[in-house]
């Protein structure tokens, strides 16, 4: 006999874990059966964290469907940030993107591209930190990492930066230390080449809800430096072309 499944249980397992920052296998759960399972559990356990900030994060499901996931803890540069460390935690550069007007749900024509760029008001350097409490994060169910918040564990917003590197991420110099050493030193570089194929999938996805992608949301959209593990606690400096952002992780 298959078990029930109980977001609301879901949603409390994983926040227990993520509190004492433990981590379980993927087989150990009640999985959801599908994206609005996955969406209720992602919900509840947003609900326990008492997340209220207007950020979040967006990718794709490995069968291409848009998902997203609130940003939480949510800092900004420069108010000092200071984000808790956990084994484990993953850090990966990224670009934010604030939209200054609604891209309500559309049925019909796509958003094309420029659309979207048109809606975006400002474009920030960011930088996000990962851990799961589900030990093969997504590597077996995608939605139990989606219910679990697709591994956000902070995000820390940075410097404002010309509109065009949504057009040019892909080719700035990048290099970040983290406590001291250098973990990346290269060219910026998105996994789908261009930074805003998330977001534009995402305002196209008719499924998604009718508060989504609204005037001020601001929307993070995938690494340029691919998912760096953070051994330990310790201050990271991000230097992305002429851009810098500097913040801490530390032991909670």
């Amino acid at each position: 006999m298959t078990e029930t499944f109980d977001p609301r249980a879901l949603a409390a397992r994983l926040h227990s874990l993520r509190q004492a920052g433990r981590q379980e296998e993927t087989g150990t759960f009640t999985l959801p059966a599908d994206l609005q399972q996955a969406m209720e559990a992602q919900n509840f356990f947003a609900a326990a964290d008492g997340i209220s900030s207007n950020a979040w994060k967006v990718t794709v499901s490995p069968q291409g469907q848009a998902v997203t996931a609130p940003l939480h803890p949510y800092a900004e540069a420069v108010s000092g940030a200071d984000i808790p460390w956990y084994p484990g935690m993953k850090f990966e550069t990224e670009i934010a993107v604030r939209l200054g007007k609604d891209l309500p749900v559309r049925t019909g024509t796509p958003y094309s591209r420029a659309e979207v760029v048109e809606a975006i008001s400002t474009v920030h350097l960011g930088a996000e930190l990962l851990v799961s409490a589900v030990k093969e994060s997504g590597g077996v169910s995608f939605l139990l990492f989606v219910a679990d918040r697709l591994g956000n564990s902070g995000y820390v917003l940075g410097p404002t930066l010309d509109k065009s590197v949504v057009d040019t991420a892909g080719r700035t110099p990048l290099k970040v230390t983290h406590a001291g050493r250098t973990i990346y030193d290269g060219p910026a570089e998105h996994p789908k080449g261009d930074v805003l194929t998330w977001l534009v999938d995402y305002a196209n996805d008719g499924l998604r809800p009718e508060t989504s992608l609204k005037a001020g949301a601001l929307t993070t959209t995938g690494t340029l430096s691919g998912a760096i593990v953070l051994s330990e606690p310790g201050e990271i400096d991000i230097l992305f072309g002429d851009a810098r952002l500097n913040f801490s992780v530390s032991k909670g």
